[in-house]
């Protein structure tokens, strides 16, 4: 089932023994392009401090009624390492993350999400000292803000064709499928379309701006998209039909 960041970002975390705080930003990694992390302010109690909520922790099926229960205590949750939310979540900062909560290194495995496709520990987390001496982090990977990559310019053959506005994503593997994409900057009748990730060549991060192979006239013919609810797999059959681009569950 497919959910929005911006739908979920308008949501509250709460523990099995009480409220933790609204959501802030996610982050996602850059390689399967995968969220990591919700970032939520504690600040309520937990003085002007935020913290970071893995999926592993979060209770399916994800709430639609703007609160996502995990299975977590406050009291756990309050121990947990800092966070400055104004830099970079470091590899040593993550692996102090894993160390708190018994968590299995997502990269560490092959899969999305350690052994498996889900945010599930299919086995019990390895003894510490031996995840340390195997767990790698790819070098080629780094986190990134939800909120800040809202607004990057998709570009076509040097042409813009509009700005991010929000992603979708499974909800039960957390991988983002779609880049929400506003057209109007070019297009004066234009509207929200869907851009698959499968689809983009290269992000130049520096620039803020997302590369991909397609043209104005096949964005001006894709579906119509208005919400997540409107995502089913006939509507995918046709939009990776319009761009001539295989579905990724052929």
């Amino acid at each position: 089932m497919f959910n929005s960041v911006s739908h979920v970002s308008m949501a509250h975390v709460k523990a099995v023994d009480g409220d933790i705080g609204p959501i802030e930003d996610l982050l996602f990694d850059d390689r399967d392009w995968v969220i990591r992390y919700l970032v939520v302010d504690a600040g309520s109690w937990l003085a002007e401090r935020d913290v970071l909520i893995s999926p592993y922790s979060i209770k399916q099926p994800l709430g639609h009624d703007r609160v996502i229960d995990v299975a977590l205590t406050r009291r756990l949750i309050h121990s947990s390492p800092p966070l400055d939310i104004e830099r970079t979540v470091s590899r040593q900062q993550e692996l102090a993350f894993e160390r708190h909560y018994h968590y299995p290194a997502y990269w560490d495995g092959g899969g999305l999400w350690a052994l498996g496709a889900r945010p599930f520990p299919s086995v019990a987390p390895r003894p510490l000292a031996d995840r340390e001496a195997a767990s790698v982090y790819p070098a080629d990977m780094q986190l990134r803000s939800a909120e800040q990559v809202c607004g990057y310019e998709l570009q076509a053959a040097g042409r813009g064709i509009g700005q991010v506005q929000d992603f979708v994503f499974d909800d039960e593997s957390w991988q983002i499928r779609y880049l929400v994409v506003d057209t109007q900057s070019w297009w004066p009748r234009g509207r929200k379309v869907l851009i698959a990730l499968p689809w983009v060549d290269r992000i130049d991060w520096a620039r803020q701006e997302i590369h991909v192979s397609l043209t104005r006239e096949q964005v001006k013919c894709s579906p119509v998209y208005q919400d997540v609810a409107s995502i089913h797999r006939d509507y995918e059959i046709l939009l990776h039909a319009n761009y001539q681009r295989a579905g990724y569950w052929a």
